[in-house]
C-alpha cells in the first residue's frame, strides 16, 4: 500500500486520470465519483480512521473538512490543498465553496459523495460551476 507523503503533480494526475477515462469510457465526473467513493471508504480509512470517528453524520464531518485539509496535508512539503467556505441555504441544504487554484471540483464532488457512503446517508452533491457545491442532507 501507497501512503503519499508528498505532493504528486496537477498535470501528471489529470493526465493518468484522463488515460483511465478514454480507456474505461467514462467521463471524467465518473471517474472522480469513483475515486471519491474509494478514498473515503478505502485509503483514508487505513491511515486517516480518527477524523472519520470525530464526526457523527456527513454533515459533522464535511463541516470540519476545511481543517482536516489542513492537518492532512501538515506534513506535506509545499502541499495547497483546497480551502472550503460555508454558506447555508436552509436547514437541509450546505453551499461548499472550493477555493483552489488547482480547478479539481470534480474532486471535490466525488469525495463529498463518498463521505455520505461512508456515513450510510443518502445526500444529495451538485456541482455548481467550478467553485461550489450544494449538498442536501436528509
Amino acid at each position: 500500500m501507497i501512503h503519499l507523503t508528498t505532493n504528486v503533480d496537477d498535470q501528471i494526475v489529470l493526465k493518468v486520470v484522463n488515460s483511465l477515462c478514454d480507456v474505461l469510457k467514462i467521463s471524467l465526473p465518473q471517474a472522480a465519483d469513483e475515486f471519491g467513493d474509494y478514498m473515503n471508504n478505502v485509503y483514508l480509512q487505513k491511515f486517516y480512521k480518527i477524523f472519520y470517528k470525530k464526526a457523527n453524520s456527513a454533515k459533522e464531518f464535511l463541516l470540519k473538512m476545511d481543517s482536516v485539509h489542513v492537518a492532512m496535508t501538515n506534513d506535506l512539503p509545499d502541499a495547497k490543498p483546497p480551502r472550503f467556505e460555508y454558506e447555508w441555504k436552509n436547514d437541509k441544504t450546505l453551499i461548499m465553496k472550493y477555493k483552489s487554484s488547482r480547478g479539481l471540483i470534480d474532486f471535490m464532488v466525488g469525495l463529498t459523495k463518498g463521505v455520505g457512503k461512508f456515513y450510510k446517508e443518502n445526500i444529495k452533491v451538485t456541482k455548481l460551476g467550478n467553485d461550489k457545491v450544494e449538498i442536501v442532507f436528509p
